[in-house]
């Protein structure tokens, strides 16, 4: 992506600069980059936190949506050998998605909420060992548990 960036940032540059002085292309090439650079690493942030309630109720919250542990009825480390799976033909439409492609291991929520159409919730992460026993540590050794594997 940084690459297709910089190819973008140097025709457009390029296009700027026809038939102008040669401060034009570099100002442009530098001010469009920075824009594409600012834009790559915004979207690439996903921050994932687990608080606690005075009620001992668990949540994480991911983009702005926010789930309580008291409705996961099972958790799943995903490995990296079944992530395809996960996300291709296994996927179901209903789920609440967030993945990187450079994150390799995902966390799966199996939801049991009656209120709530979503079947699971399936998130990217980078410690999902970490992420289970924090979020739901009564359910973490059985769902890690393929993940060492």
């Amino acid at each position: 992506w940084w690459l297709g960036a910089a190819f973008v940032a140097a025709l457009t540059a390029a296009t700027v600069g026809l038939n102008r002085h040669d401060f034009w292309p570099m100002i442009t090439f530098v001010i469009v980059f920075a824009l594409l650079a600012w834009a790559l690493v915004s979207m690439s942030k996903t921050v994932i936190t687990v608080e606690k309630d005075p009620d001992n109720t668990r949540w994480i919250l991911v983009k702005g949506a926010q789930l309580p542990s008291d409705v996961v009825a099972r958790s799943l480390a995903v490995p990296k050998t079944a992530r395809r799976s996960a996300l291709g033909p296994q996927l179901d439409p209903a789920a609440f998605l967030v993945s990187h492609q450079w994150v390799d291991e995902l966390v799966m929520l199996v939801l049991d909420d009656p209120e709530d159409p979503t079947p699971y919730w399936l998130v990217s992460s980078k410690d999902p060992e970490a992420l289970l026993r924090a979020f739901v540590p009564e359910q973490a050794e059985q769902a890690i548990k393929d993940l060492n594997a």
